[in-house]
C-alpha cells in the first residue's frame, strides 16, 4: 500500500453550497430566526406590560384655571397659569364629541388602544416627506397628554404604547374620551374643550353646534396655524381641515348630509371673555381669592391647583352700571395732561343688598394691570363724616341724654359754635372746628347732621359715651379691627379708616331696619365640575333696634332732601345718605341707600409713583372734591341704572318717640369768622342767608323753602324739617349754590387751629398745648 495520503471523499447526500448561495440563509435558519424573534417580541411585550405601570398624572395635566362667574353664569375671569376647566362628558355637546372623533380617531369606539398599522403608516409618511404624523389613537394621545411629557423620544413612545394598552383595559371608552377632551390643547392658552369653547366663541362646551365644534376639532391638529384671527392667511387650510372633520361626521352617521350642506364656516370672535386680568376682572379675582382664603372656605394651595368654578354674588348689569357711573362722573372729567392733581384721582365703591348682605357690584379702579390695589376693600383712608350716622344711631340705641339730662332725638338742640370745647370729656381740651370755621349757635341734631357740624357731633360722642359709639359701629358691620376705630370724641368725625365694603355693610344694616347680614360674596363653588364646596351659612343678627336704625334713616333722608347730598336726588328714588370728606381733601365719600340697595362711593387721592395719599384740591378743575359732588353724583347714576325696571319702594320707618316733633325755634346766626379764605385758592363762602323757618337758625339751605314742620317725602315716608325744591342754596359746592358750607377743609388757613393744636389745616384734633388729647389722628373736616 502506498504511503501517499489519499484524497477525502465528500459525504454522500450532503452537497456543499458554493458561490452566492453561501450567503442566503436556509429555510431552517430563517425559521429559527423567526421563532427566536417571535419569542423575543412576546417576551418583550410581556416584560414591558408588567414593568410599565400607569403613572400619576403629570403636573400640567391636572393644573386648571379657577373660573369666576357673575350670578347669571357669564364669565368674569379665569385665574391660573393654565387655562383649563375640566368638565364631564355630559357637559360636552354630542356634536363636539363627534367632531373630535371625526378629526382624530373615527374608529375610537371599535378599535383597540393602539393601531400598529397606523403607527407604521405614519412613520413611513413622515420618513418619505409626506408630513409629520403621529399615528396615535385617541387613547395614546390622552396617555401622552395626561401621564407623560411631550418629548419625541423612543422611550416615551414605548411607555405610551404599554400605558395605552393597560388604560384601555382599566377605563371605559367614555372616560378616556372625556380625559382627552379635557387635556387637548386648542391654542389661545386654552387647554380642554371647555376653555377652548370660551376662548374662541364665548360659550360653554355643552352649547357647541356642529360647525363650531368642527372648527375646534380642526384646531387640535395645528392650534396656532389654524387660528384664522391670528393667521388670516391660513384660513384656506383651516377651512379645508374643517371640511374634513364635517365629512367624517357625515361618513360615520353623526351628521346628516342636509345639515352638512347648510353649514358655513363659523369664524371665531376676535375678543371673547378674556382670560386676562385687565379692567375690573383682576380686582374681583383678588378680592374673591382673599375672601375664600381668609374665611377658610378654600385653602391657598387648593386654589393654586385650580379647578374651581366660583359663582360670585356680583350681578353683571349692576357691575357695568357702576363702571359707567364712575367713568361718566369722574374719569371722563379728568385731564391728566393739564392738571397733575388729576393723576392722583382714584375711585372705589361697593353696593350691598340690605336684606341678604350680598355684594352686587364693586368698583376698584380703572384697570387692575395699571393700578393693583382694590379700592373697594382698602382700609387706609379716613371715612370722614359718613361715620356720623353711627353716632346718632348709638344715641337712640342707648337712650342717651345730653349733659343736662335732655333725651337725644333728632330735635335735641346743641350748641354748634365753632371750636366750642367739648363738655364732660376727661381726656383734656378738645375743641373741633366746623367746616370753614362756621358757627351755628343753637342747632338741632337733625340740622347738625344735614350740615355735618363737627362741634355738635363731638359733643354727642361724649354724651353717649365714645365706647358705646365704637361698639355700635362694630354692631352695624365695621370690623373690630378697623384702624383708628378707638373710643374718643374724635371717633364721631370719622378718623377711622374703613373700606367701602365695610361701610356699605354698616349702611345696609341701617337700611334693613337694624338687622345685620354678613357680607356674602360667593353664591356657589364647584370643584372639577362635580363636587360642591360647602359655604358658610349666611348669618343675620339684630345689630341695633329698629327704632334706632329707622330714626337714623329718617335723619339721613333729610341730608339728601335738604343738606349736603342733594345730588343723590338724581337717583329718582327715596334715598337716605351722608357725605364725608377726609383730612385735607385726601378722600371724599358718599354713603347712601334705598330700601333695595346700599352703596358707598369714595374718591381718593394717591400719588401714582410713591403711593402716598395726596390732596385733591383742584382735581377735575374744581376747587375741592366734596362728598356731595362726584361721589354723590356717581351714587345717583349708579343707583338709578342699577335699579332700573324695579318697583320703587318706600321706606317703612318706625321712629323714636318725638322724632317727628317739630323743635321750637333756636337762637344763633350761623355766622362765619372774619377770615375764612383757604390758602388753596378756594373761594370764600358767601354771607349768611337767614330765613324765617322753624326749627333752628339759618343753615344756609336757602330761601323759598317751606317752613319747618313735617314734610311727606316722595315715597310717603315721614321726614322732619321740610324739603327743598332741588335748588338748595346752602350745603356744599357739589352742585348746590349759595352761602352755605363750601365743602372744603375746615379752615385750611394760617389762623385756623384744630383740637387746640394750632394746625394750619384746621383738621387736626390732636394734642394741644393746653392739655389736648394725646394720640389722636388728624380728624376729617365736616362737609
Amino acid at each position: 500500500m502506498s504511503d501517499e495520503p489519499q484524497p477525502q471523499q465528500p459525504a454522500r447526500g450532503k452537497r456543499q453550497r458554493t458561490g452566492w448561495r453561501r450567503i442566503v440563509p436556509t429555510w431552517r435558519m430563517a425559521l429559527g430566526a423567526f421563532l427566536a424573534g417571535a419569542l423575543l417580541l412576546i417576551g418583550g411585550l410581556f416584560l414591558g406590560y408588567h414593568l410599565v405601570h400607569i403613572p400619576s398624572a403629570n403636573a400640567l395635566a391636572i393644573k386648571q384655571a379657577n373660573v369666576y362667574l357673575y350670578t347669571d353664569g357669564s364669565v368674569i375671569a379665569r385665574d391660573g397659569e393654565v387655562n383649563r376647566e375640566n368638565v364631564g362628558l355630559g357637559r360636552i355637546s354630542q356634536d363636539a364629541q363627534h367632531a373630535i372623533l371625526a378629526a382624530e380617531d373615527r374608529d375610537f369606539y371599535t378599535e383597540s388602544a393602539v393601531d400598529p398599522q397606523a403607527m407604521l403608516r405614519a412613520a413611513w409618511n413622515t420618513a418619505t416627506g409626506k408630513g409629520k404624523q403621529s399615528g396615535s389613537t385617541i387613547t395614546q394621545q390622552y396617555v401622552k397628554n395626561y401621564y407623560l411629557q411631550q418629548e419625541q423620544t423612543v422611550t416615551r413612545k414605548v411607555k405610551e404604547f404599554f400605558i395605552a394598552i393597560k388604560l384601555d383595559r382599566e377605563q371605559s371608552k367614555e372616560k378616556i374620551l372625556e380625559g382627552y377632551l379635557n387635556t387637548s390643547y386648542f391654542g389661545r392658552n386654552a387647554y380642554g374643550i371647555q376653555a377652548a369653547a370660551q376662548a374662541y366663541y364665548g360659550m360653554d362646551a355643552q352649547d357647541l353646534d356642529a360647525g363650531r365644534a368642527a372648527y375646534l376639532a380642526a384646531l387640535v391638529n395645528a392650534p396656532s396655524q389654524y387660528d384664522v384671527v391670528t393667521h388670516p392667511e391660513n384660513r384656506p387650510a383651516a377651512e379645508s381641515r374643517w371640511n374634513y372633520v364635517l365629512d367624517g361626521m357625515v361618513e360615520k352617521g353623526w351628521l346628516s348630509r342636509t345639515e352638512r350642506a347648510g353649514l358655513k364656516f363659523p369664524p371665531p370672535k376676535e375678543s371673547t371673555n378674556s382670560t386676562g386680568m385687565s379692567g375690573q376682572r383682576g380686582y374681583i379675582v383678588q378680592i374673591m381669592k382673599d375672601h375664600l382664603i381668609q374665611n377658610k372656605i378654600v385653602g391657598e394651595e387648593e386654589l393654586d391647583a385650580g379647578g374651581y368654578r366660583i359663582t360670585t354674588t356680583l350681578q353683571k348689569d349692576k357691575q357695568n352700571a357702576f363702571v359707567d357711573a364712575v367713568n361718566d362722573n369722574l374719569i371722563d372729567r379728568l385731564d391728566q395732561k393739564e392738571r397733575e392733581v388729576d393723576t392722583y384721582v382714584r375711585a372705589g365703591g361697593t353696593a350691598v343688598e340690605p336684606k341678604t348682605g350680598k355684594v352686587r357690584a364693586m368698583y376698584n379702579g380703572i384697570d387692575y394691570v395699571k393700578q393693583y390695589t382694590p379700592n373697594a376693600t382698602r382700609r387706609d383712608y379716613q371715612v370722614g363724616s359718613i361715620f356720623k350716622p353711627f353716632v346718632f344711631t348709638a344715641a337712640v340705641e342707648n337712650a342717651s341724654s345730653t349733659q343736662d339730662g335732655r333725651p337725644i332725638t333728632p330735635n335735641t338742640v346743641y350748641d354748634g359754635t365753632n371750636k366750642r370745647p367739648v363738655e364732660g370729656w376727661s381726656g383734656g381740651l378738645y375743641d373741633p372746628a366746623n367746616e370753614d370755621d362756621r358757627s351755628y349757635g343753637d342747632i338741632t341734631v337733625r340740622e347738625a347732621t344735614d350740615k355735618s357740624v363737627n362741634a355738635v357731633y363731638a359733643q354727642l360722642a361724649v354724651d353717649i359715651g365714645s365706647d358705646k359709639v365704637q361698639q355700635t359701629a362694630i354692631d352695624l358691620g365695621l370690623p373690630s379691627t378697623t384702624p383708628e376705630l378707638t373710643p374718643s370724641p374724635s371717633i364721631a368725625l370719622g378718623v377711622a379708616t374703613a373700606s367701602t365694603l365695610d361701610m356699605a355693610q354698616a349702611y345696609a344694616t341701617l337700611a334693613n331696619h337694624g338687622v345685620h347680614s354678613d357680607a356674602v360674596l360667593i353664591e356657589k363653588i364647584t370643584k372639577d365640575g362635580k363636587e360642591t364646596v360647602p359655604l358658610p351659612e349666611p348669618k343675620n343678627r339684630r345689630a341695633v333696634s329698629r327704632e334706632a336704625a329707622d330714626t337714623t334713616t329718617a335723619v339721613l333722608r333729610g341730608v339728601v332732601q335738604n343738606g349736603t347730598a342733594t345730588a343723590a336726588l338724581g337717583a329718582g328714588r327715596p334715598a337716605a345718605g351722608k357725605t364725608g370728606t377726609a383730612e385735607e381733601d385726601k378722600a371724599a365719600w358718599f354713603a347712601g341707600y334705598t330700601p333695595e340697595l346700599a352703596t358707598v362711593v369714595a374718591v381718593m387721592g394717591q400719588n401714582p409713583d410713591t403711593a402716598a395719599q395726596e390732596k385733591l384740591y383742584g382735581a377735575m378743575g374744581l376747587p375741592r372734591i366734596n362728598g356731595g359732588g362726584p361721589p354723590a353724583e356717581i351714587w345717583a347714576q349708579f343707583t338709578r341704572e342699577a335699579l332700573e325696571g324695579e318697583p320703587v319702594s318706600s321706606f317703612d320707618l318706625e321712629l323714636q318717640p318725638d322724632a317727628e316733633r317739630t323743635a321750637p325755634p333756636t337762637a344763633g346766626t350761623g355766622s362765619l369768622p372774619p377770615t375764612t379764605t383757604p390758602d388753596d385758592g378756594t373761594p370764600t363762602p358767601g354771607p349768611d342767608r337767614n330765613t324765617n323757618r322753624t326749627p333752628g337758625p339759618d343753615d344756609g339751605i336757602g330761601e323759598g323753602r317751606p317752613e319747618g314742620g313735617t314734610n311727606e317725602g316722595t315715597d310717603g315716608d315721614t321726614t322732619t324739617g321740610g324739603t327743598d325744591d332741588g335748588t338748595s342754596t346752602g350745603g356744599t359746592t357739589d352742585g348746590t349754590t349759595g352761602g352755605g358750607t363750601t365743602g372744603g377743609t375746615t379752615g385750611d388757613t394760617g389762623s385756623g387751629r384744630t383740637g387746640g393744636s394750632g394746625s394750619t389745616d384746621g383738621e387736626n384734633p390732636g394734642t394741644s398745648s393746653r392739655g389736648g388729647l394725646t394720640g389722636f389722628i388728624p380728624r376729617p373736616r365736616g362737609e
